[in-house]
């Protein structure tokens, strides 16, 4: 029972890895495809929504694991104040990104929500994903 275990434990872990991974790969696919189908400006909308929705997926992973680590580790606290500003910082820059993309183009706008909701399909990937693994390898 224990090797099993362990072979869940290696396979659940790299769960983080193959979402980035997924979300990257549809980056550029959903680029692509915006680019052949409606054009430069929704697709260059999708390209920096995608680029902010890869940085805020990835302050949010640190921002996690600071907070287990903070919930973990009660004699070993750091101060919060660089915690909390990468927190608020991820939805300035979403602000801004939209802001600027509004400015630019109308359309290009509908192109950067389209990429901001890239961790969602790189997180239903990766439940698909391990769905067919612990069906076919009974994980």
């Amino acid at each position: 029972m224990e090797a099993t275990s362990s072979r869940e434990e290696i396979f659940y872990s790299g769960a983080m890895g193959r979402i980035s991974g997924c979300m990257t790969a549809l980056s550029v696919a959903g680029a692509a495809a915006a680019f052949l189908h409606w054009g430069w400006r929704i697709a260059a909308g999708f390209a920096c929504g995608a680029a902010v929705a890869q940085l805020n997926f990835h302050w949010l992973k640190r921002v996690v694991g600071e907070l287990a680590d903070r919930a973990t580790n009660a004699e070993n606290i750091k101060p919060a104040k660089g915690m909390v500003l990468r927190f608020l910082l991820r939805y300035l820059l979403m602000a801004i990104g939209a802001y600027a993309i509004f400015t630019f183009s109308r359309a290009s706008l509908y192109g950067l929500f389209a990429g901001l909701f890239l961790p969602v399909a790189g997180i239903a990937c990766e439940a698909a994903y391990e769905l067919y693994v612990a069906l076919t390898h009974g994980l």
